[in-house]
């Protein structure tokens, strides 16, 4: 992955770092230095930061944990200076399931915090919140301190953070799933204006806050609108079946020729049978072509074992393996025979296509 480094595994989740963390680290320890001339200031304040994170990481693994209880794989956990992001393969589709999901999170912050007060209580080091600042005062408080500010700031009712995904799903146990993303989206939106509004007037932090806020409520919109745009759409309708195949003997510079003498990007492989044994992408390709020329084998460039989808398969399913598998494009078989191939760009396509036809129906019976 790039800009990124693996940090390890953990309950068989890929937990990385983005590269503008160390960004963080950075100024943190520069301006407890520039404030205090002590390094041991410096790793106070790493330290703290550190710590935050990791809060972040159990968060994430709230999330990620639950969601395996129904079925839902993680892709990877990243890390960034604004919070974690945990891949899920999909959301739940029952409104309880995505309930319970997303409410884990914060509620792993509220368990951090729980302990920490206890442990504060037991051994004397309350103080008054007062006499704590951003690099100075107790430890251990100031990072309960934080847990229960990211508990309050993922519970605001807005997109991308929890509580929105948690509006979404009370919601949705008693409307339309759509409707209620879009209720949930108009209401994320609205907070987004008025953190704009209350940001130009005092804090500029929340002019961020606000944008992240507006882009996440309708990229959530738009994908659940799509979804239901894709529903019961089998994928005969939309895949590709004017297309080129290779052979695992082929060269590299067979497939540079179909590429030029058309427009498909990726290949399926066949064997002498017709059975697919594998895909060959643009993006591998043109990496294999630079390192080791045109006359490498296809056998050696391609993407061996491509999930397929049937012909008779709904849209959402090859959708589904495209974002689980990370294939760009899926063959689509009937009866053990490729028929064609799938790729999100066709998808999409044909949804436009089918838009266009029935808008011109309804201007033709108007």
């Amino acid at each position: 992955m790039k800009w990124q480094w693996k940090l390890g595994n953990f309950a068989g989740i890929d937990v990385y770092v983005h590269i503008t963390f160390l960004l963080l680290i950075g100024w943190v320890g520069l301006s407890h230095w520039t404030e205090n001339q002590n390094w041991l200031s410096v790793l106070s304040g790493v330290g703290f930061i550190l710590a935050l994170f990791v809060c972040v990481i159990l968060h994430e693994y709230g999330h990620a944990l639950t969601a395996r209880k129904y079925g839902i794989k993680t892709r990877d956990i990243t890390i960034y200076p604004i919070g974690g992001v945990a891949r899920l393969e999909r959301m739940p589709e029952k409104p309880i399931e995505e309930l319970w999901v997303a409410l884990m999170g914060p509620a792993v912050n509220v368990a951090i915090a729980a302990i920490l007060l206890a442990v504060l209580y037991l051994t004397g080091g309350l103080v008054p919140l007062t006499e704590l600042g951003v690099g100075s005062g107790s430890f251990l408080e100031r990072v309960m301190t934080v847990n229960v500010s990211l508990v309050l700031f993922n519970l605001i009712p807005a997109f991308p953070m929890d509580g929105g995904r948690v509006l979404r799903a009370l919601l949705a146990m008693r409307m339309d799933y759509v409707r209620a993303t879009q209720i949930a989206a108009n209401i994320g939106q609205g907070m987004a204006f008025l953190f704009g509004f209350i940001g130009l007037f005092s804090n500029p932090f929340l002019l961020f806050i606000a944008f992240f806020v507006y882009i996440g409520a309708s990229q959530e919109s738009s994908a659940v609108q799509m979804k239901n745009a894709i529903s019961g759409i089998p994928v005969g309708r939309a895949m590709l079946t004017d297309y080129k195949s290779l052979s695992p003997r082929d060269p590299l510079s067979r497939m540079a020729q179909l590429i030029l003498a058309g427009s498909q990007h990726d290949f399926p492989v066949l064997d002498d049978n017709g059975a697919t044994v594998g895909v060959v992408t643009r993006d591998d390709f043109l990496a294999a072509l630079t390192q080791h020329g045109q006359n490498i084998a296809v056998s050696a460039v391609m993407r061996k074992d491509p999930p397929n989808v049937d012909s008779y398969d709904m849209v959402e399913v090859a959708l589904m393996r495209i974002q689980e598998t990370g294939f760009p494009s899926l063959p689509v078989t009937h009866s053990g025979q490729l028929v064609g191939i799938v790729t999100a760009e066709n998808i999409t396509e044909y949804l436009m296509i089918r838009t266009a036809l029935q808008t011109a129906r309804v201007m033709v019976a108007a």
